[in-house]
């Protein structure tokens, strides 16, 4: 099956990025192929008690769609829905394929076209698609794996061992003791949503994360609804709430001493003076990792209830009935969630070729943080690490519209970026951010040069200008003209 524009993914950036090109190209032939069963993503798969954003929904959601809410951080059902609504609101529902695992995209040169192969998993059946331009939704990590680690004496503990990412229906915790390994943002949601039906929680982190209180609700906006259409007022806390993450972020980046004090007296305010401030003291700098968002507080309120409690310790091995530090220290328990962490696949994994060759997808260089260098035709949402990751998918999915639309006004078929002037630094694209998922997968991730327009800014300011205000002719952009249709079907016939 042939399809003008094929996207891989129909979670967040999948369905936001169709949304774009329905609604400016609508006359092009549309596919979204999706692995799983059911659209959401991220968001469908991850099922653990408290799973919500750590972003403000105002600019989470996606800009054409606004998100009216009184929460800050949404629900993960509720995300889903989200998702679900917008695709029905866009006509979206009938073009996504479900069940897909895709495997290879082999571009013909000849054909000027991708053949993309997939496996549909309920049945084994392998099926091919063709189309001209191929854009890749499929998220950062694997959704068949987490970052797991074996524990030694693991296979004597009695209870249930239960990692975020695969966490079982109708899971029974209830007065039961857990421990939480890990320290991140799944950690942070963890403790307290399970702190309140569990025996007690304890989250055993081997070093500590920055974690932040943020409202609940957002009460300004609440006021302005009283008095102001509400398109207005999401509008002034989407601007509000981007300009205040780009600059806390820049704050902790150019005084991160200064930053860390506050940050920390933020957390003695939270947990009182008599709390052991070590857990809460990282070795690294402000916004080198995320920051975690506690929703009105609500991971220090467990602590001071009582309910849960922090060690910070390694892990010597686990018994029968918890796990022993290396302090000496035991923790009992009868339930151990391993937070451990995210396992990165770019891509979903795929195999890329040119003509049928290989393509070494880590030794390129990443183009406006949206195209991949020497790839004809592809794009690549990849999402902020310092703000939503909507944002991303929001600004590329015009770029990519505009390339459409400069590439039909110039009767173009092909777009290719080409590193003419030799930028390549060695640079990775995310070097800068080091939290252990991506320090584990530094080997696998694209590169990035020395200047524009082959440098990853994480910057929303400068992407949104580079990617919808700059001219698509850049003289990077390599384009080539469409072959002559005699030509091509005289090659399918011989295919």
């Amino acid at each position: 099956m042939h399809y003008d524009t094929i996207i891989i993914g129909a979670g967040l950036s999948g369905i936001g990025t169709a949304c774009h090109i329905a609604s400016e190209h609508p006359h092009k032939r549309l596919a979204i192929l999706e692995r799983r069963e059911k659209m959401g993503g991220t968001w469908d798969l991850f099922r653990y008690p408290g799973i919500r954003s750590d972003s403000d929904m105002a600019s989470f959601g996606f800009n054409f769609k606004p998100w009216y809410s009184d929460k800050v951080l949404a629900e993960g059902d509720n995300i889903r829905n989200y998702v679900k609504e917008t695709a029905a609101e866009f006509g979206l529902e009938e073009k996504v394929q479900y069940g897909l695992a895709i495997t290879c995209a082999d571009w013909s040169e000849a054909r000027q076209r991708w053949t993309v192969t997939a496996v549909h998993e309920p049945s084994g059946e392998e099926k091919t698609f063709t189309c001209a331009f191929l854009i890749n939704c499929a998220g950062y990590y694997n959704f068949d794996q987490g970052h797991r680690p074996h524990f030694e004496g693991e296979e004597s503990f009695k209870g249930d061992i239960v990692h975020p990412q695969f966490w079982p229906e109708n899971f029974d915790y209830a007065g039961k003791k857990v421990v939480v390994i890990g320290s991140g943002a799944t950690a942070i949601t963890l403790v307290p949503s399970m702190a309140d039906k569990a025996a007690g929680v304890t989250m055993l982190q081997r070093s500590p994360s920055y974690v932040m209180s943020v409202p609940g609700t957002d009460k300004l906006s609440m006021l302005l609804n009283k008095v102001l259409p509400k398109k207005w007022v999401f509008n002034l806390a989407r601007k509000r709430n981007i300009l205040m993450q780009r600059g806390l972020y820049l704050a902790c980046r150019k005084w991160p001493n200064a930053m860390r004090k506050l940050l920390l007296s933020h957390v003695r305010k939270q947990v009182g003076p008599d709390f052991d401030m070590r857990h809460f003291s990282p070795s690294y700098n402000p916004w080198e990792q995320r920051l975690c968002a506690a929703p009105d507080g609500d991971f220090f309120t467990s602590l001071r209830s009582g309910k849960a409690d922090i060690v910070t310790d390694h892990i010597d091995h686990f018994t029968e009935r918890g796990i022993m530090l290396k302090s000496g220290q035991h923790l009992d328990a009868d339930v151990i969630v391993t937070a451990t962490g995210l396992d990165v696949q770019l891509m979903g994994g795929m195999e890329f070729r040119l003509d049928g060759n290989p393509v070494n997808v880590p030794g390129k260089m990443i183009y406006k943080g949206i195209m991949v260098q020497d790839l004809p035709n592809y794009g690549w949402i990849f999402g902020y690490t310092n703000a939503p990751w909507t944002l991303k998918a929001d600004i590329g999915g015009r770029y990519l519209c505009n390339l459409f639309t400069h590439m039909e006004k110039q009767g173009l078929s092909v777009a290719r970026p080409v590193d003419l002037e030799n930028n390549a630094s060695g640079t990775g694209m995310l070097d800068g951010f080091a939290p252990g998922y991506m320090d584990r997968a530094k080997d696998r991730m694209p590169r990035q040069g020395r200047g524009a327009p082959w440098v990853v800014t994480m910057h929303y300011g400068k992407d949104k200008k580079a990617l919808t205000e700059e001219p698509i002719a850049d003289g990077v952009l390599q384009f080539a003209r469409a072959v002559s249709p005699v030509v091509t079907q005289d090659l399918e016939a011989t295919a």
